[in-house]
């Protein structure tokens, strides 16, 4: 008869001194493993317990990325911290002298099932790399970085390195939908902007756009999207938070401009914000303090970018959007039901309307038809930011929305006139950093639905979308909920990460 385990809180105590002697004990066996003769593997709450003869160490069931018997051979594949911003594939290979195969898998079984959860196991991913971004350093960063993990965790890979401008677009319309879960983005927030609009030039763009999922591995100056849902701008730590996210709706806005529809997942910019970003590119070899150095420069100079903005408002007060933003929190609707407005409007033209073919329609019409119903369009002579974000944080340390939300119907727009003093301006700008920007009185913070700009005064300059420039024309955008589809990592609970209340 075989002898019990003796009941104990210590998760370093291994229960189970063999594995004849745990035939008979079934759930002993789920939990600890013999692997020699003074070594064992146990399932604690939240990591696996490696114990030796010589150390004992836990690795969070987080990091664990493969596990498998292969004739004998026990072989563990996990991302292993090397410093506070990365983790590198790393293994453990335990031979097994008379493993009982039937107790081993069901160990193997239940510590995949810990350490994915909800994820989905063994993504194919399409991935593209463009050599170009992170001062050039992106290719080698995917090698080093992201390739050993993805390869760890059985993903399949099916890499190109993109050559030109649009590049993107053209692989996104013309892939196989049925082949992947998942393009990833090795570069900066350009590549994703290009993959969200390759998907939506499709003649199924709804369908590709809500089965294909698009993330992003932050290798540029930029990396926007990876702070969002990934919670970081380093590029193993945001390979292993995809290898392990789960699915989410994304919001997409629909931007109309001369006879172009365009669509955006990140913010849309006139004024200090677009001019400090596209007006550096001459200098990005600083990388992100080039964003800075612009600002800075034109902060000082008290510009001014005087046009005429519409909005279709959702929220109007600040206090009403916090409570929207508290409530979001506690909603732990699964991804399937987070697509649609369902009852807040009657002109839906979100993921869950139209047909299935094409890209929703635009019920506030283009930037070229007349204003719609209730819209006014209202003069901004001392305008100095007009943003809109459709995610919190568009730098790792700049918290400019810090109520978005990935998939609540809006988009969050900020204006502030270019005429206050330098002081208040620095201060604002440090704000940003402290999470204070939103409770500033001088900044104009809304929850809509749409908007028509028209800038005037200015026979040209800078229109920021995704961090693209476009022409410096008029434009109008509306936001379609749920429309997109991304990964992002567990623990954000539906939300962008560190974000203040």
């Amino acid at each position: 008869m075989a002898r019990l385990p003796v009941a104990t809180d210590n998760p370093f105590v291994d229960p189970i001194p063999s594995l004849e002697e745990a035939r008979d004990v079934p759930f002993a066996i789920d939990s600890t493993l013999p692997v020699g003769r003074n070594a064992s593997l146990t399932l604690g709450t939240d990591a696996l317990i490696v114990l030796g003869t010589t150390n004992t160490r836990a690795i969070p069931f987080y990091n664990i990325l493969w596990v498998e018997l292969v004739d004998f051979d026990l072989t563990i594949q996990y991302a292993s911290p090397f410093s506070k911003t990365g983790v590198r594939a790393a293994t453990l290979k335990y031979p097994l002298e008379t493993p009982t195969e039937e107790l081993v898998n069901k160990w193997i079984r239940k510590l995949l099932d810990r350490a994915y959860g909800q994820s989905q196991r063994k993504k194919r991913a399409k991935v593209l790399v463009n050599p170009k971004s992170g001062k050039g350093s992106a290719e080698k960063w995917y090698y080093r970085d992201v390739e050993p993990l993805l390869t760890a965790a059985r993903c399949t890979i099916d890499m190109v390195k993109t050559k030109y401008r649009g590049e993107a677009i053209e692989i996104a319309q013309k892939l196989d939908i049925e082949a992947f879960d998942m393009i990833a983005a090795c570069s900066g927030d350009g590549l994703p902007h290009e993959v969200f609009n390759g998907l939506g030039k499709r003649l199924d763009a709804k369908k590709a756009l809500s089965k294909v999922a698009v993330v992003n591995i932050p290798c540029g100056s930029g990396n926007a999207m990876s702070c969002n849902l990934n919670g970081t701008d380093s590029a193993s730590l945001a390979t292993l938070a995809i290898i392990k996210g789960i699915p989410t709706p994304l919001d997409l806005i629909s931007i109309t401009q001369g006879e172009t529809r365009t669509l955006s997942f990140l913010s849309q910019a006139v004024g200090i914000v677009a001019e400090a970003d596209l007006a550096t590119e001459h200098i990005r070899w600083l990388g992100s303090a080039r964003f800075t150095y612009g600002f800075l420069v034109r902060l000082f100079r008290r510009q001014v970018y005087p046009c005429d903005i519409a909005v279709k408002v959702a929220i109007e007060d600040k206090p009403a959007i916090r409570e929207h933003y508290r409530k979001e929190l506690s909603n732990h609707e699964p991804a399937s039901e987070r697509r649609g407005y369902r009852s807040l409007l009657d002109d839906d033209a979100s993921a869950s309307s139209g047909s299935e073919d094409g890209l929703p329609p635009l019920r506030y019409g283009t930037v070229h038809d007349k204003l719609p119903e209730g819209w006014e369009l209202i003069p901004y002579e001392k305008l100095g930011n007009f943003y809109c974000g459709n995610m919190a944080y568009m730098a790792p340390e700049a918290n400019f929305f810090s109520s978005a939300l990935p998939n609540d119907g809006n988009m969050d727009l900020i204006c502030i006139n270019g005429d206050v003093s330098r002081i208040t301006a620095v201060q604002m700008m440090l704000s940003v950093e402290t999470n204070k920007l939103f409770d500033n009185p001088l900044v104009w913070y809304r929850k809509i639905l749409g908007y028509r700009i028209i800038p005037k005064n200015q026979a040209d300059g800078y229109i920021s979308i995704d961090g693209e420039r476009v022409p410096f024309e008029p434009f109008q955008a509306e936001v379609h909920k749920g429309l997109g589809f991304a990964i992002c990592k567990l623990e954000s609970g539906g939300v962008f990460f560190l974000l203040s209340d």
